[in-house]
């Protein structure tokens, strides 16, 4: 079975995650709904968000043209529920996705922190946790929405061994203000800013060159003329059928759930779509569903797998294959 599929690299299809760091009032929501709104062309119906701030989201419905669908997530803040929170908004057709806040499912009740220390907090288990967040990672990556990542942040500081008087003692270097998240995440955007003085200024984490007119401008507000110019930039390239990148979106998110969760999105997708997204696709998603299943199974049971005959038996019965 392949697990790839090789083509020549077109720019098309582009969907943008854009972080957005700060601390407690320093803009963040205002400024992630006036890009979510440029980014939906003003179409509130197309601006999803997805609020962890105790209903923080809501203060902001009758500042914009019109109303946004909004939900929100309560704890526990595991990645799990994140990644099922943004499966949801995706089905409900959400072409933008505000996130507000991610630094829940790192530090909350129920995130990250909580999981690695839940065996022994003196010995925390980071494999576990890391290897839980890398499952929301990969619904922010493979979601057929643009995903606008709030986080929280603070000044932080790190130990260090220095020589100071000629003995060596431990010492806490400043490290500047640092978003409340994975140390990694930041550079996984394809846009990532830290916001100072309510949003008015950005300094700038990860900006493309081709973007740095717009996002990478460090001072001024962004403001729903900036996220129509995102638009303006990702519909620059070649345009692709929006249902079949929808559920192209769907089945991606689908494979991390196995290959239960993945016949479940296959056989849920339109026989024309299904037909348009052609048989390399469903195939190198079978490939990744298969793994994931391997990853959770032991040795021993990783044999027969009723699921993928399932699915190979539903594509086999599709006149594209």
């Amino acid at each position: 079975m392949s697990i790839l599929n090789i083509v020549e690299a077109k720019r098309e299809g582009a969907r943008l995650l854009v972080f957005l760091a700060g601390v407690s009032g320093g803009g963040k929501t205002y400024t992630a709904l006036q890009l979510a709104y440029g980014m939906a062309n003003g179409n509130g119906k197309e601006v999803g968000f997805l609020d962890t701030e105790s209903g923080r989201g809501r203060l902001y419905a009758d500042e914009l043209p019109n109303s946004f669908l909004y939900a929100e997530l309560r704890p526990p803040f595991s990645p799990q529920r994140y990644v099922q929170a943004i499966e949801e908004f995706a089905a409900a057709g959400v072409e933008v996705l505000v996130i507000d806040s991610g630094s829940h499912e790192y530090e909350g009740l129920g995130g990250i922190q909580e999981i690695a220390e839940a065996g022994n907090p003196r010995l925390p288990n980071w494999n576990k946790a890391k290897s839980e967040h890398k499952k929301f990672m990969s619904a922010l990556l493979a979601s057929p929405m643009h995903v606008i990542l709030c986080l929280r942040a603070r000044e932080k500081a790190k130990p260090e061994k220095q020589y100071v008087d000629g003995r060596e003692k431990t010492v806490y270097v400043d490290m500047g203000l640092q978003p409340i998240t994975e140390k990694n995440v930041m550079f996984e955007a394809t846009v990532s800013l830290m916001l100072h003085d309510q949003g008015k200024r950005q300094e700038v984490i990860k900006c493309p060159a081709a973007l740095q007119e717009i996002m990478g401008r460090g001072t001024g507000y962004l403001t729903m003329k900036d996220g129509s110019d995102l638009r303006a930039w990702v519909d620059g390239a070649k345009q692709l059928d929006p249902a079949v990148e929808h559920h192209r979106g769907l089945v991606q998110l689908a494979t991390e759930g196995g290959m239960e969760s993945l016949r479940a999105a296959w056989e849920a997708t339109p026989k024309a779509v299904q037909k348009s997204l052609g048989k390399a696709f469903i195939e190198s998603a079978k490939a990744s569903a298969e793994a994931f299943d391997k990853a959770r199974q032991a040795p021993e049971a990783q044999h027969d797998d009723p699921a993928l005959d399932a699915l190979n038996a539903a594509a086999a019965g599709n006149e594209v294959f």
